[in-house]
C-alpha cells in the first residue's frame, strides 16, 4: 500500500484552501446581498356624499303608562307609514322607551306621568331628506336626532381602487427620488403590502352647515364630500 508523504498532504491541503478561499472571493459574496429600500406612499380621493342617514322619532309626555304607549304606537305607526311610502331604504327601530316622570321637590320625589319615545333611522337621497323630515313632523314625529351624509357603496368601492392606485404611484415615486438622490438604480419590487383604503365614516352635519337659500318652509339639508385615504408599502431592492 502506498503511503502518501508528509510533502504530498501537505500540497493537497494547500491546493484545496485555495480552491476554499476562491469560492467565497468576497466581490462575489457582495453581490448576493440583497439591498432593499422600503417605502410607504399615500393615496386620497374625495367623494361627494348623495345619501343621507336619519334618526327620528316620536316623544310624548302623559299621566298613565298607558296613555303614553297608545300615543306613541299611533303616531309612530303614521310617520313609519309615511317613509315606507316614500320608499326609504335601511328603515329600523333603533330605539323604544318608557319611563317614568319624577318632580323633584324639598328633596322628595313624585311621580307627574310618564315619558315615552319610539325612534326609527333610515336613509334617502340628500336631496330628497328636507322634504320628507318636515312631513315627517307633520305626521306625528316630535324629535330629529340624527342627520349624517355618506357616498353610496359603489362610489366608495371605486375610491377605494382609486386611492389604492395613487398610494402605489406615490410609494414608487419616492423610491425613485431617494435611489436617484443616492445614484442607486431600483431593479425590482421584492414586496408590496396593501395597509388598507379604509371606508370614510358618515359625516356628521353642523346645524351652521344647513343652506339658507333653500325654498322657504323646507328643510334644507346640504351633503358634503368624504374623504377615502389608502396606502401601500413597497420594498425596493437596488
Amino acid at each position: 500500500m502506498k503511503v502518501l508523504s508528509y510533502q504530498g498532504f501537505f500540497g493537497i491541503l494547500a491546493i484545496a484552501s485555495y480552491l476554499s478561499l476562491g469560492l467565497i472571493n468576497p466581490a462575489m459574496a457582495q453581490e448576493r446581498v440583497l439591498r432593499l429600500l422600503t417605502v410607504t406612499g399615500l393615496g386620497i380621493e374625495r367623494i361627494p356624499t348623495t345619501l343621507t342617514q336619519v334618526q327620528l322619532g316620536v316623544e310624548i309626555q302623559a299621566k298613565t303608562a298607558a296613555e303614553v304607549q297608545q300615543e306613541v304606537a299611533k303616531r309612530t305607526s303614521t310617520v313609519v307609514e309615511l317613509l315606507r311610502s316614500r320608499q326609504v331604504e335601511q328603515l329600523q327601530t333603533t330605539g323604544i322607551n318608557l319611563q317614568p316622570n319624577y318632580q323633584y321637590n324639598n328633596n322628595e320625589r313624585r311621580l307627574v306621568g310618564y315619558i315615552g319615545t319610539n325612534t326609527v333611522s333610515f336613509r334617502l337621497q340628500t336631496e330628497k331628506v328636507g322634504i320628507l323630515l318636515d312631513e315627517a313632523v307633520k305626521a306625528g314625529a316630535t324629535r330629529i336626532d340624527g342627520v349624517s351624509f355618506t357616498a353610496t357603496e359603489a362610489a366608495i368601492s371605486v375610491a377605494q381602487k382609486e386611492a389604492l392606485r395613487q398610494a402605489t404611484t406615490d410609494a414608487q415615486q419616492q423610491g425613485e427620488a431617494v435611489l436617484r438622490a443616492l445614484n442607486f438604480t431600483s431593479k425590482e419590487i421584492v414586496s408590496i403590502q396593501i395597509n388598507g383604503a379604509n371606508v370614510p365614516q358618515p359625516r356628521i352635519v353642523q346645524a351652521e352647515q344647513f343652506s339658507r337659500t333653500a325654498a322657504k318652509d323646507i328643510t334644507p339639508v346640504i351633503g358634503g364630500e368624504q374623504t377615502v385615504q389608502a396606502s401601500v408599502t413597497l420594498q425596493i431592492s437596488f
